[in-house]
Protein backbone atom coordinates (compact mmCIF):
# COMPACT_ATOMS: atom_id res chain seq x y z
CA UNK A 1 0.00 0.00 0.00
CA UNK A 2 1.03 3.60 -0.57
CA UNK A 3 2.80 5.18 2.38
CA UNK A 4 0.83 8.34 3.15
CA UNK A 5 2.75 9.46 6.19
CA UNK A 6 3.99 12.54 4.40
CA UNK A 7 1.36 12.64 1.65
CA UNK A 8 -0.90 15.66 1.52
CA UNK A 9 1.12 17.69 4.01
CA UNK A 10 0.36 21.40 3.90
CA UNK A 11 2.72 24.21 4.87
CA UNK A 12 1.96 26.43 7.83
CA UNK A 13 1.93 29.38 5.42
CA UNK A 14 -0.87 27.83 3.35
CA UNK A 15 -2.87 26.89 6.43
CA UNK A 16 -2.57 30.42 7.78
CA UNK A 17 -3.25 32.00 4.39
CA UNK A 18 -6.42 29.97 3.96
CA UNK A 19 -7.46 30.82 7.50
CA UNK A 20 -7.16 34.53 6.75
CA UNK A 21 -10.22 33.99 4.59
CA UNK A 22 -12.12 32.92 7.67
CA UNK A 23 -10.91 36.04 9.47
CA UNK A 24 -12.36 38.01 6.53
CA UNK A 25 -15.65 36.14 6.63
CA UNK A 26 -16.03 36.05 10.39
CA UNK A 27 -15.16 39.68 11.07
CA UNK A 28 -18.32 40.68 9.21
CA UNK A 29 -20.36 37.58 10.06
CA UNK A 30 -19.71 37.93 13.81
CA UNK A 31 -20.95 41.49 13.54
CA UNK A 32 -24.17 40.20 11.97
CA UNK A 33 -24.55 37.47 14.57
CA UNK A 34 -23.92 39.48 17.74
CA UNK A 35 -24.82 43.06 16.82
CA UNK A 36 -27.27 43.08 13.89
CA UNK A 37 -30.36 42.12 15.97
CA UNK A 38 -29.81 44.89 18.52
CA UNK A 39 -28.77 47.31 15.74
CA UNK A 40 -32.08 46.70 13.96
CA UNK A 41 -34.26 47.03 17.07
CA UNK A 42 -32.46 49.72 19.10
CA UNK A 43 -30.60 51.83 16.48
CA UNK A 44 -32.21 51.28 13.09
CA UNK A 45 -35.70 51.30 14.62
CA UNK A 46 -37.49 48.14 13.45
CA UNK A 47 -39.87 46.21 15.77
CA UNK A 48 -38.42 42.95 17.11
CA UNK A 49 -41.24 40.86 15.59
CA UNK A 50 -40.54 42.30 12.13
CA UNK A 51 -36.83 41.56 12.55
CA UNK A 52 -37.61 37.97 13.53
CA UNK A 53 -39.80 37.43 10.49
CA UNK A 54 -37.18 38.98 8.21
CA UNK A 55 -34.46 36.74 9.63
CA UNK A 56 -36.60 33.65 9.01
CA UNK A 57 -37.70 34.59 5.48
CA UNK A 58 -34.35 35.84 4.18
CA UNK A 59 -32.20 33.17 5.80
CA UNK A 60 -34.42 30.31 4.66
CA UNK A 61 -34.39 31.73 1.14
CA UNK A 62 -30.62 31.96 1.36
CA UNK A 63 -30.26 28.44 2.75
CA UNK A 64 -31.50 26.94 -0.51
CA UNK A 65 -29.06 29.05 -2.48
CA UNK A 66 -26.20 27.06 -0.95
CA UNK A 67 -26.56 23.85 -3.03
CA UNK A 68 -27.10 25.93 -6.17
CA UNK A 69 -23.84 27.72 -5.45
CA UNK A 70 -22.17 24.41 -4.66
CA UNK A 71 -23.21 22.92 -7.98
CA UNK A 72 -22.01 26.04 -9.83
CA UNK A 73 -18.66 25.97 -8.02
CA UNK A 74 -18.17 22.24 -8.69
CA UNK A 75 -18.55 22.93 -12.40
CA UNK A 76 -16.41 26.07 -12.49
CA UNK A 77 -13.17 25.57 -14.41
CA UNK A 78 -10.50 28.27 -14.33
CA UNK A 79 -6.71 28.40 -14.18
CA UNK A 80 -7.10 29.04 -10.44
CA UNK A 81 -9.31 26.02 -9.82
CA UNK A 82 -13.01 25.59 -9.12
CA UNK A 83 -13.42 27.33 -5.76
CA UNK A 84 -10.62 29.88 -5.26
CA UNK A 85 -11.81 32.31 -7.99
CA UNK A 86 -14.89 33.24 -6.00
CA UNK A 87 -12.69 34.75 -3.27
CA UNK A 88 -11.30 37.12 -5.88
CA UNK A 89 -14.61 37.90 -7.57
CA UNK A 90 -16.76 38.58 -4.49
CA UNK A 91 -14.38 40.09 -1.93
CA UNK A 92 -15.26 43.70 -2.83
CA UNK A 93 -19.08 43.22 -3.08
CA UNK A 94 -19.00 41.46 0.32
CA UNK A 95 -17.39 44.49 1.97
CA UNK A 96 -19.54 47.10 0.21
CA UNK A 97 -22.91 45.51 0.96
CA UNK A 98 -21.95 44.99 4.62
CA UNK A 99 -21.58 48.77 4.93
CA UNK A 100 -24.92 49.38 3.20
CA UNK A 101 -26.62 46.95 5.58
CA UNK A 102 -25.35 48.90 8.61
CA UNK A 103 -26.34 52.27 7.13
CA UNK A 104 -29.46 54.04 8.46
CA UNK A 105 -31.37 56.01 5.80
CA UNK A 106 -33.95 58.61 6.81
CA UNK A 107 -37.07 56.57 6.07
CA UNK A 108 -40.35 55.62 7.71
CA UNK A 109 -40.54 52.39 9.67
CA UNK A 110 -42.03 50.67 6.62
CA UNK A 111 -39.33 52.12 4.39
CA UNK A 112 -36.66 50.92 6.81
CA UNK A 113 -38.13 47.41 6.81
CA UNK A 114 -38.03 47.36 2.99
CA UNK A 115 -34.46 48.69 2.99
CA UNK A 116 -33.43 46.07 5.57
CA UNK A 117 -34.99 43.26 3.52
CA UNK A 118 -33.19 44.40 0.35
CA UNK A 119 -29.72 44.91 1.84
CA UNK A 120 -29.91 41.84 4.08
CA UNK A 121 -31.03 39.62 1.19
CA UNK A 122 -28.23 40.86 -1.06
CA UNK A 123 -25.73 40.33 1.75
CA UNK A 124 -26.85 36.75 2.27
CA UNK A 125 -26.60 35.99 -1.46
CA UNK A 126 -23.08 37.42 -1.63
CA UNK A 127 -22.12 35.59 1.56
CA UNK A 128 -23.23 32.35 -0.09
CA UNK A 129 -21.37 33.15 -3.31
CA UNK A 130 -18.06 33.59 -1.49
CA UNK A 131 -18.35 31.30 1.52
CA UNK A 132 -19.67 28.12 -0.11
CA UNK A 133 -16.60 27.99 -2.39
CA UNK A 134 -14.37 29.10 0.48
CA UNK A 135 -15.61 26.28 2.70
CA UNK A 136 -15.25 23.79 -0.14
CA UNK A 137 -11.56 24.62 -0.59
CA UNK A 138 -10.75 22.73 2.60
CA UNK A 139 -11.94 19.51 0.94
CA UNK A 140 -9.57 19.91 -2.01
CA UNK A 141 -6.42 21.34 -0.39
CA UNK A 142 -5.21 17.90 0.74
CA UNK A 143 -6.29 14.24 0.50
CA UNK A 144 -5.27 13.75 4.16
CA UNK A 145 -8.06 13.68 6.75
CA UNK A 146 -5.55 14.57 9.46
CA UNK A 147 -4.35 17.60 7.50
CA UNK A 148 -7.94 18.73 6.91
CA UNK A 149 -8.60 18.55 10.64
CA UNK A 150 -5.43 20.58 11.19
CA UNK A 151 -6.50 23.20 8.63
CA UNK A 152 -9.92 23.33 10.27
CA UNK A 153 -8.26 24.06 13.61
CA UNK A 154 -6.16 26.86 12.09
CA UNK A 155 -9.27 28.18 10.42
CA UNK A 156 -11.20 28.29 13.67
CA UNK A 157 -8.39 30.09 15.47
CA UNK A 158 -8.56 32.85 12.86
CA UNK A 159 -12.37 32.83 12.78
CA UNK A 160 -12.63 33.21 16.52
CA UNK A 161 -9.76 35.68 16.46
CA UNK A 162 -11.96 37.81 14.21
CA UNK A 163 -14.83 37.33 16.63
CA UNK A 164 -12.55 38.36 19.48
CA UNK A 165 -11.59 41.57 17.68
CA UNK A 166 -15.20 42.41 16.80
CA UNK A 167 -16.52 41.69 20.28
CA UNK A 168 -13.77 43.66 21.98
CA UNK A 169 -13.66 46.69 19.72
CA UNK A 170 -16.93 47.14 17.83
CA UNK A 171 -18.86 48.91 20.60
CA UNK A 172 -15.90 51.23 21.43
CA UNK A 173 -15.44 51.87 17.68
CA UNK A 174 -19.12 52.74 17.29
CA UNK A 175 -18.92 55.15 20.21
CA UNK A 176 -15.64 56.74 19.08
CA UNK A 177 -16.45 57.03 15.37
CA UNK A 178 -20.07 58.04 15.89
CA UNK A 179 -19.31 60.73 18.49
CA UNK A 180 -22.79 60.37 19.91
CA UNK A 181 -24.42 59.30 16.62
CA UNK A 182 -24.73 55.54 17.02
CA UNK A 183 -26.06 55.01 13.49
CA UNK A 184 -23.06 56.80 11.98
CA UNK A 185 -20.74 54.92 14.31
CA UNK A 186 -22.02 51.54 13.12
CA UNK A 187 -21.64 52.55 9.47
CA UNK A 188 -18.02 53.67 9.85
CA UNK A 189 -17.02 50.75 12.08
CA UNK A 190 -18.39 48.21 9.60
CA UNK A 191 -16.64 50.04 6.75
CA UNK A 192 -13.32 49.38 8.50
CA UNK A 193 -14.23 45.72 9.01
CA UNK A 194 -15.23 45.47 5.35
CA UNK A 195 -11.87 46.80 4.21
CA UNK A 196 -10.04 44.16 6.26
CA UNK A 197 -12.38 41.47 4.91
CA UNK A 198 -11.57 42.50 1.34
CA UNK A 199 -7.80 42.32 1.96
CA UNK A 200 -7.87 39.01 3.81
CA UNK A 201 -10.01 37.24 1.20
CA UNK A 202 -7.37 38.20 -1.35
CA UNK A 203 -4.65 36.80 0.92
CA UNK A 204 -6.56 33.49 1.07
CA UNK A 205 -6.90 33.46 -2.71
CA UNK A 206 -3.19 33.97 -3.38
CA UNK A 207 -1.83 31.55 -0.75
CA UNK A 208 -3.96 28.42 -1.32
CA UNK A 209 -3.97 25.70 -3.94
CA UNK A 210 -6.54 23.11 -5.04
CA UNK A 211 -4.96 19.64 -5.26
CA UNK A 212 -7.77 17.06 -4.94
CA UNK A 213 -9.53 16.73 -8.29
CA UNK A 214 -12.56 14.65 -9.31
CA UNK A 215 -11.75 11.54 -11.33
CA UNK A 216 -11.71 12.80 -14.96
CA UNK A 217 -13.04 9.42 -16.09
CA UNK A 218 -16.26 9.92 -14.13
CA UNK A 219 -19.00 11.64 -16.13
CA UNK A 220 -20.33 14.88 -14.61
CA UNK A 221 -23.96 14.37 -13.61
CA UNK A 222 -25.89 16.50 -11.13
CA UNK A 223 -28.58 13.83 -10.87
CA UNK A 224 -26.07 11.15 -9.90
CA UNK A 225 -24.26 13.52 -7.49
CA UNK A 226 -27.54 14.26 -5.69
CA UNK A 227 -28.37 10.56 -5.61
CA UNK A 228 -25.03 9.80 -3.95
CA UNK A 229 -25.57 12.67 -1.49
CA UNK A 230 -28.81 11.18 -0.23
CA UNK A 231 -27.31 7.69 -0.06
CA UNK A 232 -24.63 8.95 2.36
CA UNK A 233 -26.11 8.19 5.77
CA UNK A 234 -23.32 9.83 7.78
CA UNK A 235 -23.55 13.02 5.74
CA UNK A 236 -27.24 13.28 6.64
CA UNK A 237 -26.44 12.84 10.33
CA UNK A 238 -23.93 15.70 10.14
CA UNK A 239 -26.64 17.72 8.36
CA UNK A 240 -28.99 17.26 11.34
CA UNK A 241 -26.23 18.07 13.83
CA UNK A 242 -25.46 21.30 11.97
CA UNK A 243 -29.13 22.32 11.94
CA UNK A 244 -29.54 22.26 15.72
CA UNK A 245 -25.99 23.48 16.33
CA UNK A 246 -26.74 26.71 14.45
CA UNK A 247 -30.14 27.12 16.11
CA UNK A 248 -28.57 27.26 19.56
CA UNK A 249 -25.64 29.38 18.37
CA UNK A 250 -27.98 31.92 16.74
CA UNK A 251 -30.24 32.16 19.79
CA UNK A 252 -27.41 32.57 22.25
CA UNK A 253 -25.42 35.02 20.14
CA UNK A 254 -28.43 37.22 19.42
CA UNK A 255 -29.46 37.68 23.04
CA UNK A 256 -26.15 38.39 24.82
CA UNK A 257 -26.32 42.18 24.50
CA UNK A 258 -30.00 42.22 25.55
CA UNK A 259 -29.07 40.04 28.56
CA UNK A 260 -26.35 42.37 29.80
CA UNK A 261 -28.15 45.58 28.95
CA UNK A 262 -31.51 44.77 30.53
CA UNK A 263 -30.88 41.93 33.03
CA UNK A 264 -27.35 42.47 34.31
CA UNK A 265 -27.68 46.23 33.85
CA UNK A 266 -24.26 46.76 32.29
CA UNK A 267 -24.22 46.78 28.48
CA UNK A 268 -20.48 47.48 28.30
CA UNK A 269 -19.83 44.23 30.20
CA UNK A 270 -21.25 42.31 27.23
CA UNK A 271 -18.06 42.97 25.26
CA UNK A 272 -15.87 41.53 28.01
CA UNK A 273 -18.22 38.54 28.30
CA UNK A 274 -18.04 37.83 24.57
CA UNK A 275 -14.27 38.34 24.51
CA UNK A 276 -13.81 35.92 27.41
CA UNK A 277 -15.90 33.38 25.53
CA UNK A 278 -14.13 33.78 22.21
CA UNK A 279 -10.68 33.65 23.82
CA UNK A 280 -11.72 30.45 25.59
CA UNK A 281 -12.98 28.98 22.30
CA UNK A 282 -9.56 29.71 20.80
CA UNK A 283 -7.94 27.82 23.66
CA UNK A 284 -10.45 25.01 23.22
CA UNK A 285 -9.67 24.69 19.50
CA UNK A 286 -5.95 24.18 20.02
CA UNK A 287 -5.93 20.63 21.47
CA UNK A 288 -8.51 19.34 18.94
CA UNK A 289 -6.06 17.19 16.96
CA UNK A 290 -4.61 15.67 20.13
CA UNK A 291 -8.07 14.98 21.56
CA UNK A 292 -9.18 13.39 18.27
CA UNK A 293 -6.26 10.97 18.46
CA UNK A 294 -7.26 10.06 22.03
CA UNK A 295 -11.05 9.92 21.68
CA UNK A 296 -12.02 9.98 18.01
CA UNK A 297 -14.03 12.72 16.32
CA UNK A 298 -17.49 11.43 17.16
CA UNK A 299 -16.88 10.86 20.88
CA UNK A 300 -15.07 14.19 21.29
CA UNK A 301 -18.00 15.98 19.64
CA UNK A 302 -20.50 14.27 21.97
CA UNK A 303 -18.51 15.00 25.13
CA UNK A 304 -18.12 18.63 24.09
CA UNK A 305 -21.87 18.96 23.59
CA UNK A 306 -22.67 17.42 26.98
CA UNK A 307 -20.50 20.04 28.68
CA UNK A 308 -22.12 22.77 26.54
CA UNK A 309 -25.63 21.65 27.58
CA UNK A 310 -24.86 21.63 31.30
CA UNK A 311 -22.98 24.94 31.39
CA UNK A 312 -25.62 26.63 29.23
CA UNK A 313 -28.54 25.47 31.38
CA UNK A 314 -26.86 26.78 34.53
CA UNK A 315 -27.17 30.35 33.24
CA UNK A 316 -30.86 30.17 34.14
CA UNK A 317 -30.13 30.03 37.88
CA UNK A 318 -27.20 32.46 37.82
CA UNK A 319 -27.78 35.73 39.67
CA UNK A 320 -27.17 38.87 37.55
CA UNK A 321 -24.93 40.28 40.28
CA UNK A 322 -22.72 37.18 40.35
CA UNK A 323 -20.41 38.30 37.55
CA UNK A 324 -17.76 35.74 38.46
CA UNK A 325 -20.21 32.86 37.99
CA UNK A 326 -21.50 34.29 34.70
CA UNK A 327 -17.97 34.55 33.33
CA UNK A 328 -16.99 31.11 34.69
CA UNK A 329 -19.95 29.49 32.92
CA UNK A 330 -19.09 31.38 29.74
CA UNK A 331 -15.51 30.14 29.86
CA UNK A 332 -16.54 26.51 30.47
CA UNK A 333 -19.15 26.67 27.69
CA UNK A 334 -16.64 28.21 25.28
CA UNK A 335 -13.78 25.80 26.04
CA UNK A 336 -16.15 22.93 25.25
CA UNK A 337 -17.30 24.70 22.07
CA UNK A 338 -13.75 24.98 20.73
CA UNK A 339 -13.46 21.55 19.06
CA UNK A 340 -16.98 21.46 17.62
CA UNK A 341 -16.52 23.47 14.41
CA UNK A 342 -13.16 21.91 13.36
CA UNK A 343 -14.72 18.50 13.99
CA UNK A 344 -17.81 19.38 11.97
CA UNK A 345 -15.78 20.64 8.98
CA UNK A 346 -13.44 17.66 9.03
CA UNK A 347 -16.30 15.16 9.33
CA UNK A 348 -18.02 16.61 6.25
CA UNK A 349 -14.80 16.10 4.28
CA UNK A 350 -14.68 12.51 5.54
CA UNK A 351 -18.21 11.85 4.25
CA UNK A 352 -17.21 13.27 0.85
CA UNK A 353 -14.24 10.89 0.72
CA UNK A 354 -16.57 8.03 1.68
CA UNK A 355 -18.87 8.72 -1.29
CA UNK A 356 -15.92 8.95 -3.67
CA UNK A 357 -14.56 5.66 -2.27
CA UNK A 358 -17.92 3.91 -2.73
CA UNK A 359 -19.03 5.36 -6.07
CA UNK A 360 -16.06 7.13 -7.62
CA UNK A 361 -18.03 10.39 -7.65
CA UNK A 362 -16.74 13.52 -5.87
CA UNK A 363 -18.96 16.61 -5.59
CA UNK A 364 -17.17 18.65 -2.93
CA UNK A 365 -19.09 21.88 -3.47
CA UNK A 366 -22.47 20.13 -3.49
CA UNK A 367 -21.78 18.24 -0.26
CA UNK A 368 -20.51 21.31 1.62
CA UNK A 369 -23.24 23.59 0.32
CA UNK A 370 -26.05 21.10 0.91
CA UNK A 371 -25.06 20.73 4.54
CA UNK A 372 -25.04 24.53 4.54
CA UNK A 373 -28.82 24.39 4.11
CA UNK A 374 -28.96 23.04 7.64
CA UNK A 375 -26.63 25.74 8.96
CA UNK A 376 -28.47 28.59 7.26
CA UNK A 377 -31.86 27.15 8.25
CA UNK A 378 -30.70 26.75 11.83
CA UNK A 379 -29.42 30.31 11.85
CA UNK A 380 -32.75 31.49 10.40
CA UNK A 381 -34.84 29.57 12.91
CA UNK A 382 -32.64 30.58 15.85
CA UNK A 383 -32.69 34.27 14.93
CA UNK A 384 -36.45 34.23 14.43
CA UNK A 385 -37.04 32.37 17.71
CA UNK A 386 -35.02 35.01 19.56
CA UNK A 387 -36.98 37.96 18.18
CA UNK A 388 -40.35 36.25 18.52
CA UNK A 389 -39.74 35.22 22.13
CA UNK A 390 -38.63 38.76 22.96
CA UNK A 391 -41.88 40.01 21.45
CA UNK A 392 -43.98 37.32 23.18
CA UNK A 393 -42.63 38.31 26.59
CA UNK A 394 -43.22 42.01 25.93
CA UNK A 395 -39.80 43.39 25.01
CA UNK A 396 -39.82 47.12 24.15
CA UNK A 397 -36.58 48.64 22.80
CA UNK A 398 -34.73 51.26 24.88
CA UNK A 399 -37.18 51.00 27.79
CA UNK A 400 -37.00 49.41 31.28
CA UNK A 401 -38.12 45.80 30.89
CA UNK A 402 -40.91 44.03 32.78
CA UNK A 403 -40.35 40.89 34.84
CA UNK A 404 -41.91 38.92 31.98
CA UNK A 405 -39.55 40.30 29.33
CA UNK A 406 -36.57 39.70 31.61
CA UNK A 407 -37.73 36.09 32.04
CA UNK A 408 -37.81 35.68 28.26
CA UNK A 409 -34.30 37.08 27.93
CA UNK A 410 -33.06 34.66 30.61
CA UNK A 411 -34.66 31.69 28.83
CA UNK A 412 -32.95 32.71 25.59
CA UNK A 413 -29.50 32.61 27.16
CA UNK A 414 -29.99 29.36 29.07
CA UNK A 415 -32.67 26.68 28.77
CA UNK A 416 -33.69 27.15 25.12
CA UNK A 417 -30.17 26.94 23.60
CA UNK A 418 -29.29 24.14 26.05
CA UNK A 419 -32.19 22.04 24.72
CA UNK A 420 -31.09 22.66 21.12
CA UNK A 421 -27.51 21.68 21.96
CA UNK A 422 -28.78 18.47 23.59
CA UNK A 423 -30.66 17.56 20.39
CA UNK A 424 -27.34 17.85 18.48
CA UNK A 425 -26.10 14.79 20.35
CA UNK A 426 -28.79 12.46 18.96
CA UNK A 427 -27.61 12.20 15.32
CA UNK A 428 -23.98 11.91 16.45
CA UNK A 429 -24.86 8.77 18.41
CA UNK A 430 -25.68 7.06 15.10
CA UNK A 431 -22.66 8.40 13.16
CA UNK A 432 -20.42 5.39 12.43
CA UNK A 433 -17.54 6.56 10.22
CA UNK A 434 -14.54 5.66 12.39
CA UNK A 435 -10.99 7.00 12.27
CA UNK A 436 -9.74 3.58 11.16
CA UNK A 437 -12.19 3.47 8.27
CA UNK A 438 -11.37 7.06 7.27
CA UNK A 439 -7.66 6.20 7.11
CA UNK A 440 -8.38 3.13 4.98
CA UNK A 441 -10.49 5.20 2.60
CA UNK A 442 -7.76 7.84 2.41
CA UNK A 443 -5.11 5.28 1.48
CA UNK A 444 -7.26 3.52 -1.10
CA UNK A 445 -8.30 6.79 -2.78
CA UNK A 446 -4.68 7.85 -3.00
CA UNK A 447 -3.73 4.52 -4.56
CA UNK A 448 -6.49 4.83 -7.16
CA UNK A 449 -5.35 8.31 -8.13
CA UNK A 450 -1.74 7.19 -8.31
CA UNK A 451 -2.73 4.47 -10.79
CA UNK A 452 -4.73 6.95 -12.90
CA UNK A 453 -1.78 9.39 -12.99
CA UNK A 454 0.57 6.58 -13.95
CA UNK A 455 -1.55 5.53 -16.93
Amino acid sequence: MTNLKNSGKLSVLEKMGYSMGDFASSSVWQTLMFFLPVFYTDTFGIPAAAVGTMFLVVRLFDAFNDPIMGVIADRTRTKWGSFRPYLLWFAAPYAIVAVLMFSTPDLSVTGKIVYAYITYTIMMVIYTAINVPFGSIIGVMSPSSEERTSVSSYRMVFAYGAGLAVQAFLIPMVEYLGKGDEARGYQLAVAILGLFAFIFFLVAFFTTKERVKPDPQIEASLKLDIKELFKNRNWFLIFLTNLFLLIYVAIRSSVIIYYFDYYVGNKELASAFMVAGTFSVLVGVMPTNWLVRKMGKRMLFIVSLIIIVISQALFFIADPTDIVLLFALQIIFSLASGPSIPLFLSMIADTIDYTEWKSGRRATGLFYSAVGIAGKSGFAIGGAITMWILTYYGYVANMPQTDESIFGIRLLLSIIPAVMAAICIVPLIFYNLTEKQVKTIEIELQERKSKINAE
